[in-house]
């Protein structure tokens, strides 16, 4: 018994002195703004800018379950979410057409900080009212129902001498 006293009584010195300053708060507040930044890929040659955001868990999840939330879901979808982008200071941004995006995906150099592993849609029609998207891994296209989620990668053209929140004039 004076065993289970005794180690009681260390437990709870312990936690006592442990406890530290009895002015803290009872709990610390996680911030609710990301650490992610604004990025943007800057395609000179073609005179095209991309936005390069981290795709989130719940539009992942969107994604798999068919669902339209932020940067994923059906074409009507992402054609809204890009129209209404105000992304890098800028807010004219639009889905890309299957060549450009075809042509940022080379399989040799990456471009993009963010990516998902998933289909993209493009702007471009196909036959039989479906439209193409692309997959990053191989750049190929493939024919996708409207109605289908995919994600979307938002594009604008370049102006030369613009500058972009957090970067340097061009």
């Amino acid at each position: 018994m004076k065993k289970i006293i005794m180690i009681s009584l260390s437990i709870f010195s312990t936690l006592l002195i442990a406890g530290g300053d009895q002015n803290a708060p009872a709990s610390s507040t996680v911030p609710t703004t990301s650490c992610k930044v604004e990025k943007i890929y800057i395609q000179k040659k073609e005179k095209l800018v991309w936005q390069d955001q981290y795709y989130t868990t719940s539009e992942e999840g969107a994604y798999k379950n068919e669902k339209s939330k932020g940067k994923a879901g059906n074409l009507k979808s992402a054609r809204r979410y890009c129209a209404n982008l105000n992304y890098a200071g800028r807010k004219d941004w639009r889905l890309p057409t299957v060549d450009e995006l075809r042509g940022v995906l080379d399989r040799n150099a990456y471009r993009f900080t963010y990516s998902t592993d998933g289909y993209f849609w493009t702007d471009t029609p196909t036959t039989e009212n479906r439209y193409y998207v692309v997959f990053p891994t191989d750049a190929q296209q493939y024919k996708r129902d409207p109605k289908q989620s995919n994600y979307a990668r938002c594009v604008r053209c370049l102006i030369e001498k613009t500058k972009y929140k957090g970067s340097v004039e061009l």
